[in-house]
């Protein structure tokens, strides 16, 4: 009966995999709670003492005065503008710092730390947001297919010598590894000396941005006291569609690659697959084609 069936699909599959999300995001919030709790309570408490001080130092103020400061600015802060600095600042909405905005509407990045303010602008954002999201899934989807047909070759490796399989997979993980170096981890070490992070910010910067995080507590290019290249935010833009890129090919090459590699163990160790294969002209078996898609 349909029934039966689905209440067999929903006990059988369903409701484990409900409760291991449920608990792991149950994980999350536990451990999150007790390493940021303590350090808020420390910072909410500095800011008010420093409220204290100001008001101390400043006696022609008073506490509602100060409130009304602080609220504006927390409202500029939302919409963009930097407290630091003065009016010289430079502007975020120059033709580098939008287009970067655009990157991370289209990506679903979302820093926050910076949003259309006026009414026209927020409605050209959603319908942007409307045809730039699909568009940018659909081209790294192509992305994806596109590295896979170019890389059907791999479907030839077992008619190729052992040898021959090595080295080529020993040049695919160099230039993955390579890849990795040039879109994972220099990127990092330029945001830190050019941000004044440390490595491991940067690091967390560009992993929160190329897994679509954004939180915004890191962005680049929104020091007032630094000195930017006009080009700066727009090549930040370039780079996370690089890495998003990147990121496609690792999930398409990896998998692929981690079999290839088992096969070539199990070969050596002149184990027999049980799935089969015709014996190669070194005597041992060979694996089956294993499909690019899969």
């Amino acid at each position: 009966m349909p029934g039966a069936g689905l209440c067999s699909c929903w006990g059988g599959r369903v409701l484990p995999l409900l409760l291991a999300y449920v608990c792991y995001l149950l994980l999350g919030a536990t451990v999150f709670q007790l390493l940021e709790r303590r350090a808020e309570a420390q910072s909410r408490d500095q800011f008010q003492i420093e409220k204290l001080r100001f008001l101390e130092n400043y006696t022609c103020l008073d506490q509602r005065a100060l409130e009304q400061f602080v609220q504006v600015i927390m409202e500029a802060w939302v919409k963009g503008v930097n407290p630091k600095g003065n009016s010289t600042n430079p502007s975020n909405w120059d033709f580098g710092s939008s287009f970067f905005f655009a990157g991370t509407v289209v990506t679903t990045i979302g820093y926050g730390n910076l949003a259309p303010s006026t009414e026209a602008g927020q409605i050209f954002c959603v319908f942007y947001a409307l045809v730039g999201i699909p568009l940018n899934v659909v081209f790294l989807n192509h992305l994806g297919t596109g590295l896979r047909a170019h890389l059907a070759t791999l479907k030839r490796w077992e008619n190729k010598p052992r040898r021959s399989q090595i080295l080529q997979l020993l040049g695919l993980a160099l230039f993955l590894t390579l890849g990795t170096l040039v879109i994972l981890i220099f990127p990092p070490m330029i945001f830190s000396h050019v941000e004044g992070w440390s490595f491991g910010e940067g690091f967390y910067f560009a992993f929160i941005t190329l897994s679509t995080i954004g939180f915004g507590d890191y962005v680049v290019g929104t020091d007032p006291s630094k000195h930017y290249i006009a080009i700066y935010r727009s090549l930040a833009a370039i780079w996370i569609l690089l890495g998003l890129s990147w990121l496609a090919l690792i999930l398409s090459l990896g998998p692929l690659l981690l079999h290839r590699c088992s096969q070539l163990w199990l070969i050596s160790r002149g184990l027999n697959f049980k799935e089969g294969g015709a014996p190669g002209t070194d005597g041992l078996p060979r694996p089956q084609k294993i499909s690019i898609s899969a």
